[in-house]
């Protein structure tokens, strides 16, 4: 699904209607008609409702659901946030229509609004069951003044459910953050499409539950918009599911070789190595210090172990490299490399050999490089140049800070253009994790996660991700709908997890074991 700016939004709005000829009325009613159904469904024993309307078509909206709902028989009163000869266009024809038929309509004053109490209309709105927020919309400029601030103030410290029209009144629509006071929403309905700040933080928090509510903008009008940001889905996840046909063997399903480990760390090392074949590859090679070989062999008997030439301190020796490379070059095996490595010296001199002598060797090695290998790379980032469309980057903020020299702070300011960028200027395919990971690639598309939770924000989550995206990257899945489709099912896994379990206490092993079942659900 695509995931729009505010400018891109207004565009398709306004091509619908002068382009292809559908009346702004129109789209206002059937959005009107989205909303109440939504309310319907989740706020079916709400009979009380608040609707504070705005000026513009965000308010225009709100008054339609006022119509509807009043039509429908629940008890309704509509609440304008500003004077109703401010109201123009659509939404000043709706409020007329409201008029005509009598709804409970009163202005919310300001502190000089003559003859009016003030703190009355206030206490009003706090006997509702449920109110609906169609105040302001995506077209906010700097921050929200009284006497809106005010009432947005007032009704986040009751405790009554809201239903935010769009966007949560106050939220940027590009960036997710607040534009001085902002909505609290329970729910929000948006309109079309999603729009980018209702699915980072924190906007994404403001918003509460989203749904997206379709309301017939014509599909060459939004394809016209070359938008690049989508969300994934779990219609979208499903289309990218390589499938099993009958007559299979495991060498249909890929290779994958891991070069992870060291003393201290062979958890990662067996958890993406797993995870890989949970997710569906053939077969899965752990290319591991020596003497790590033993215990591996037992803890893993599904997978094969290369034991190679180790550092005096446990980790990988610069001299495994020409085995590490010419067993990946022959078995065709992707190779990601990264999970509990160390930082060791002779270690990250491995990294770039590995990364370098892809490119001069020419092999074309497909690699996710995660964790230390990152930490390798940031050393001496002259060697992002000798990666290319075969490579996967996942970065935590922490490792893309020192890849990129930039405060984390920055970067989690706008996390869709920070791998939308880095990807495109390095020609990769990144996924920036966090919440949400976003994926972007090599020609300037970004994925946006739409699953995982709280509960996955412990150790060794980052070791299966890196497993889950080179096992469907060995099923032939490109680079970039691995990347993606990866974080869906990790994030789905630990969701369906945390459903279990709780998210409290939640562990990396815990979700390793439900990543079939999420692919399962996918494919059902």
């Amino acid at each position: 699904m695509k995931v729009v700016t505010a400018a891109e939004m207004r565009q398709i709005d306004q091509d619908t209607i002068e382009g292809i000829g559908i009346p702004g009325i129109v789209l206002m009613e059937t959005a009107g008609s989205a909303i109440v159904r939504s309310i319907e469904q989740h706020y079916s024993a709400c009979k009380r409702i608040g609707i504070l309307a705005g000026k513009g078509n965000n308010g225009g909206d709100g008054i339609v659901i006022a119509r509807q709902l009043a039509h429908a028989g629940r008890d309704v009163h509509l609440f304008l946030v500003s004077p109703p000869e401010s109201f123009t266009g659509e939404a000043h024809i709706n409020l007329q229509i409201a008029k005509n038929l009598k709804l409970r309509i009163e202005e919310i004053p300001t502190d000089t609004t003559p003859g009016v109490e003030k703190d009355a209309s206030l206490n009003y709105i706090a006997s509702c069951e449920l109110l609906v927020d169609a105040i302001l919309g995506t077209g906010l400029r700097g921050a929200v003044r009284d006497p809106i601030a005010t009432v947005i103030s007032t009704i986040n410290n009751l405790p009554i459910p809201i239903l935010s029209v769009d966007l949560p009144s106050g939220l940027d629509a590009d960036t997710g953050n607040p534009l001085g006071t902002c909505v609290q929403a329970d729910r929000t309905v948006t309109i079309g499409l999603p729009k980018r700040g209702l699915l980072v933080h924190p906007g994404a928090e403001l918003t509460g539950k989203l749904e997206v509510a379709d309301i017939g903008f014509p599909e060459q009008v939004i394809e016209a918009q070359d938008i690049k940001a989508n969300w994934t889905t779990a219609l979208q996840a499903t289309k990218w599911v390589p499938r099993r046909p009958a007559a299979s063997h495991k060498g249909t399903y890929g290779r994958v070789c891991i070069v992870a480990g060291s003393t201290g760390m062979t958890g990662a090392a067996a958890l993406a190595s797993e995870a890989a074949l949970r997710v569906g590859a053939g077969l899965v090679s752990l290319a591991v210090p020596r003497h790590l070989n033993p215990i591996l062999e037992g803890l893993l008997p599904e997978v094969m172990t290369l034991p190679l030439p180790e550092t005096d301190a446990g980790s990988l020796a610069v001299s495994a490299t020409p085995s590490i490379l010419e067993f990946a070059e022959r078995t065709k095996s992707v190779l990601a490399i990264g999970p509990g490595l160390s930082q060791n010296p002779e270690t990250v001199t491995l990294v770039h050999q590995l990364v370098r002598e892809n490119q001069e060797q020419g092999l074309g090695l497909r690699m996710v490089i995660d964790a230390d290998g990152l930490n390798a790379l940031a050393q001496t980032k002259e060697l992002l140049s000798f990666l290319n469309k075969e490579a996967v980057l996942t970065p935590h903020p922490g490792e893309m800070a020192r890849l990129r020299n930039t405060p984390i702070s920055t970067l989690e300011a706008d996390r869709i253009s920070t791998a939308q960028q880095f990807a495109n200027e390095h020609d990769i395919t990144l996924v920036f994790k966090g919440a949400p990971t976003v994926t972007g690639t090599p020609n300037g598309d970004v994925w946006i996660n739409s699953t995982g939770n709280p509960g996955m924000a412990t150790g060794g989550m980052g070791d299966l991700l890196t497993g889950i995206i080179a096992g469907l990257m060995a099923q032939g899945v490109s680079n970039e709908r691995a990347a993606a489709l990866g974080v869906y099912v990790h994030g789905l896994a630990g969701d369906i997890a945390a459903e279990k379990l709780g998210m409290h206490g939640l562990i990396a092993s815990d979700v390793l074991k439900l990543v079939p079942e999420a692919i399962s659900s996918l494919t059902q």
